[in-house]
Parts: structure tokens; C-alpha cells; sequence
């Protein structure tokens, strides 16, 4: 499976305008490959369409528009796209209650070691994201991929053959069959690219790269609309409350310098600052 590009990608104005029609049809896309294995977990497969709209509402959330931003979003977010003849999956360890969320966390470390997908008789084991391990904690969510040898895959596609998830921990130990209706949308994921679930109205604009207005050093300010401007560092700083305070000042200078212009030419600047966003970032806009 190939992973997104900013063509697949509208601009965020589209989105929110067609979001509700997606979004309806994203869950009936996820319905069908979301699987409770036991009580506690649940796995739900992803895929281009489902990494696609995680990508568009985290550019909502965040309030991205501009072509570098949304290309950002989809360099953390491809992650979880499954590669050539892999599954991929996020798994949510599911405790309500609160008392209990550590400590049944803890009841389960190791789980990255046992937990299996079967085909016939082959077990294909979960390969868990390595950065999410630590020897002695598990977190609720993790990412994990299958990869299947190629004749496992083509038996895959044997109706007459049991296909399930497995779970196989000294204080968990569950299976459930994958539904009919599972099995023929991992299938896709299996054999390549899926069509999309949701098509966005033909010739709606793409994403445009942002202009580079100013840079200095490894600071640029960037005009990514007729009244918008970013000013960020390359590569991207580190969070606004870990900046050294000679180059917060550095970023609120040139912010300045901008914003000064604009005053100028009778636009009245907007100084907006996320002291929570991972990199420190200043925008301006002309209210």
C-alpha cells in the first residue's frame, strides 16, 4: 500500500465543508475492521482512508492549511499506513474504570509478544512499534503491524479457512474469528491501495506550497495565505517553553519587523502564540 501525498489531501476549507459526509462514511469503513479480541482490547486496522481522515481532522484541530504544515501531519501519520502485503493496526487497551487503569496495565506487560494473527494453521505474529516498548510500563494504545509470507497471504483469501486474532498473555488470553465482511476489506489491504471511501467534489484546489517571505538564519517567516504569515525555524524548534531565550527573541523579532510593515500599510497584525504546539511557531494574521 502506497503511503498519502498532499494530492490526496483537500484544502481544509473542502473538508470542513464535506466533513460530515466523510465522516459518516469512515465509520461505516472502520465498522468493518474493528475487532474485540476479549474484553479489554480491541483492534481496529488501518488504512489509507482511515490514515487519511485522522490526517484532515488533526489539520482541523490544529487549524493547518498550508501545504508544508498538512505535508508534516502526513509525515507522522504515514507511519501507520500498512506497507506491501502487511496489515496495520492500533491497539486500544480498553479500562474504564479509573483505580484500574495502571494496574491492569500493568497485569499485561509483555503483551507485545503474544498476541497473533492466524491463518489456517500459520501464525503470523504482531510486530509492535519498538519506540512504544519500555521493559517495565505498557501504554492503552499501540501500533503493530502483521506481515504474512506470500503464501499465507494467498490463503487469506479461502473463505473455507479460519482466520482469527489471538491473544496468548499469562493474564489475558483471548481469539476472535475475523467476520466475512473484515476478511474482504483486509483483503484490499493485502493486494494494495484501497479506493476512497469518500470523494471530495472534482476540481477542488490542492494545497499549495507557502511562499518564503523572509529568512534569517534558520528562521524563515512564511506567507501561507494574503493575511497569514508563519515564522518557524528549520529544523523545528523545540517547544515553546524548551526555546533558549535567544532565539525565542530572534523569532519574536522578525514577528515584529513583519508586523511593523503591515501597520504601515494600514493592516492591522495579530500576534498568535500555541505555547503547547511541539515546535515553537509565531503567526501572524491582519484582522
Amino acid at each position: 500500500m502506497n503511503p498519502l501525498t498532499l494530492a490526496d489531501l483537500p484544502p481544509l476549507e473542502v473538508f470542513e465543508a464535506e466533513r460530515e459526509a466523510m465522516r459518516v462514511a469512515v465509520i461505516a469503513h472502520k465498522a468493518d475492521r474493528r475487532v474485540a479480541l476479549g474484553d479489554r482490547l480491541t483492534l481496529l486496522f488501518e488504512d489509507r482512508e482511515t490514515i487519511r481522515w485522522q490526517v484532515l481532522e488533526m489539520c482541523r484541530v490544529e487549524g493547518i492549511r498550508d501545504a508544508a504544515g498538512m505535508a508534516d501531519e502526513l509525515g507522522v501519520y504515514n507511519e501507520l499506513v500498512p506497507g506491501p502485503g502487511e496489515l496495520s493496526a492500533t491497539l486500544f487497551i480498553e479500562i474504564t474504570e479509573a483505580p484500574s487503569i495502571r494496574p491492569e496495565l500493568d497485569r499485561l506487560v509483555g503483551i507485545h509478544e503474544c498476541v497473533s494473527l492466524e491463518i489456517g494453521e500459520t501464525r503470523v505474529p504482531a510486530r509492535f512499534d519498538p519506540r512504544q516498548l519500555e521493559e517495565d510500563r505498557i501504554s492503552a494504545v499501540h501500533y503493530l503491524r502483521f506481515a504474512p509470507a506470500a503464501s499465507a497471504r494467498e490463503r487469506f483469501a479461502d473463505p473455507t479457512l479460519r482466520v482469527a486474532l489471538r491473544v496468548d498473555h499469562p493474564a489475558y488470553v483471548a481469539e476472535a474469528e475475523l467476520s466475512p465482511r473484515t476478511r474482504a476489506s483486509l483483503q484490499v489491504d493485502l493486494q494494495g491501495d484501497p479506493e476512497p471511501i469518500f470523494r471530495f467534489p472534482e476540481g477542488a484546489p490542492k494545497p499549495t506550497a507557502p511562499k518564503l517571505l523572509r529568512e534569517r538564519g534558520p528562521l524563515r517567516a512564511l506567507e501561507l495565505g494574503p493575511d497569514r504569515v508563519v515564522i518557524e525555524a528549520a529544523p523545528p524548534a523545540p517547544p515553546w517553553l524548551e526555546l533558549p531565550g535567544p532565539r525565542a527573541l530572534e523569532m519574536l523579532d522578525l514577528a515584529r519587523e513583519i508586523a511593523a510593515e503591515w501597520q504601515r500599510a494600514g493592516r492591522r497584525p495579530a500576534l498568535l502564540l500555541d505555547v503547547a504546539a511541539p515546535a515553537a511557531r509565531i503567526e501572524l494574521r491582519a484582522l
